[in-house]
């Protein structure tokens, strides 16, 4: 099997596969058949950087066609896939750096200084200034002439990935057969090979928020890939060429399948849009480029009803939100407006979308919807439990346990699928109909505005101060983004409390890491409250 192979020549080469709105005002349209050209293009130029099959690519490109020509290049030629949110800081970087070893960080300019500070030691591929790094006959405007490779022989094709499972529990990918590495594709002509893969073989890490520690590195498979057509036929429902906007920001896990994977699947175009929210935009640009489908964070629809004269929207087919429960005041406020209603959704970084409100089906407010069609999903004692099996893009471990990167380039791999229920720590109660409602998570992550962060993150960046001692972090309400941190902080010997030391530690915690994860509130304590073996009890700060 070959995901790039099969998703594209599943797609007629003039069918519109991305409508580009850059951050420069430029529009641009691409085909499917642009698509391949460009991602073949990359895929030699990598090759030409080093990159071989099994190697880690680490991107740092916005919402832009780069990025999509970078992971289907990836995808291509069987590298694997470490794609990274704009937002993170050189801290961040220098963790994925550490526990990833890319071979080749592919990267916008504007993201030079965090990518220079966090110092990697692996070549840097920059892209967003002339592209020199583009074949001849790309730059000149002379794609649609260049010759493509045949047809690979023997890739699978979607409906056939039951077949090519790969059941061997310790499978040791290093071994999988396929064609050669290619060395020095330098230009469209002689573009790589598409390797042929197994369903078990690496295709993309993606990371945690974190909990009791660092960020953990979650190992998908190519069967996660594949696996997306579940969610995007049952939940997202796009139709043949119906233009899809997801608005998450490239790096994240929803990106990954939903902004451009999942409505390829289905025929759909996709919509990249490389700017900052803003409320007012967010509906001319729904208006004007006619969106069919709209995936958003629970956030932004709070914020757009709260912020902006919600209307009309004709084009709108339908909408889809994810990352934590919306309220009903703004479901209603959205149906009154549109007609429609948002339809809430679930899954976690390891295990891909899981549940959803059905297309056509009246949405619940406080609802994530239903298991997706043959996910097995129980509720035992208040959490939700999922059979690894029955979830077609359930992860296959996490980057140095069950998964290792050996130094020759291979991996080996312990499939976490084989290793019983998963319980997702998230508290769930299932109502008669069997519609899940989410109730909060077992453990301490903090969901704000669809981000989940982790304390352990947050009080190691405020630690980092000279003033603190010591820091908890948690969440606390907020009507616009359901959570915000709130840090207790309690401070070294001859510092004192005050508001400008507060703004100094928010400031300073944007600076550490993603500025998403800054404290919107900051609160001074004489000490933390601790059990007997000095762990911090959260929940009654929580409570205070």
């Amino acid at each position: 099997m070959n995901f790039a192979f099969d998703l594209l020549q599943a797609q007629p080469p003039d069918r519109l596969a991305l409508v580009e709105l850059a951050h420069d005002g430029a529009r641009r349209e691409w085909s499917f058949g642009d698509v391949e050209r460009r991602s073949a293009a990359m895929a030699g130029v990598f090759v030409r950087h080093g990159l071989r099959r099994g190697d880690v690519a680490m991107t740092l490109i916005g919402n832009r066609p780069e990025w999509v020509f970078a992971m289907m290049g990836c995808f291509r030629i069987g590298a694997v896939v470490l794609p990274c949110t704009e937002q993170l800081r050189a801290k961040d970087l220098r963790l994925r750096l550490s526990v990833a070893s890319p071979s080749l960080i592919v990267a916008d300019e504007r993201n030079r200084e965090q990518i220079e500070a966090a110092a990697p030691s692996c070549p840097v591929m920059w892209v967003g200034g002339d592209e020199a790094f583009w074949p001849e006959e790309i730059r000149s405007g002379n794609a649609s002439q260049t010759a493509m490779p045949p047809r690979a022989q023997g890739a699978s094709s979607f409906g056939t990935l039951g077949d090519a499972e790969d059941t061997t529990p310790h499978a040791d990918t290093s071994k999988t057969e396929g064609p050669p590495r290619a060395r020095g594709a330098s230009s469209l002509q002689t573009p790589p090979p598409h390797a042929e893969l197994a369903a078990t073989d690496p295709a993309l890490i993606t990371f945690t928020s974190g909990t009791a520690g660092e960020p953990k590195a979650v190992v998908h498979g190519q069967r996660y890939l594949y696996g997306q057509r579940v969610q995007a036929e049952h939940w997202l429902g796009a139709k043949e060429g119906e233009l899809v906007w997801c608005t998450a920001a490239s790096g994240w896990s929803k990106s990954a399948r939903n902004v451009f994977m999942a409505p390829w699947l289905m025929g759909a175009p996709a919509l990249l849009h490389d700017a900052r929210f803003d409320p007012h935009e967010r509906l001319d640009l729904i208006e004007r480029e006619q969106v069919s489908v709209l995936c958003m964070a629970p956030t932004e629809y709070r914020v757009i009803a709260k912020r902006a004269e919600l209307r009309a929207l004709p084009s709108l087919k339908g909408m889809v939100a994810a990352g934590e429960a919306l309220n009903p005041e703004v479901l209603k406020v959205w149906r009154d407006a549109t007609g429609l209603d948002i339809r809430d959704g679930y899954g976690q970084t390891e295990t891909g979308q899981m549940t959803g409100m059905g297309i056509g089906v009246r949405a619940r407010p406080g609802s994530m919807g239903q298991a997706l069609p043959d996910t097995r999903l129980g509720v035992i004692d208040g959490e939700l439990v999922a059979d690894p099996h029955s979830v077609p893009t359930f992860f296959l471990g996490y980057l140095g346990e069950d998964v290792r990167h050996m130094p020759d380039g291979g991996w080996t791999v312990q499939d976490r699928r084989d290793g019983g229920s998963w319980h997702t720590g998230d508290r769930v109660r299932e109502d008669d109909d069997g519609y899940l409602h989410f109730e909060g998570r077992a453990d301490d992550v903090i969901i704000s505005a669809g981000y989940r962060i982790g304390p352990f993150e947050v009080e190691s960046a405020l630690v980092a101060h000279p003033a603190v001692a010591e820091a908890a972090a948690v969440a606390a309400p907020d009507e616009e983004r359901g959570a915000v941190v709130r840090a207790v902080v309690v401070l070294r010997d001859g510092y004192e409390p005050s508001d400008a030391l507060a703004s100094e530690l928010q400031e300073h915690v944007k600076r550490e890491t993603a500025p998403y994860k800054y404290p919107r509130i900051v609160e001074f304590a004489d000490e933390l409250p601790k059990t007997a073996s000095g762990k911090v009890k959260r929940a009654e700060l929580r409570a205070r």
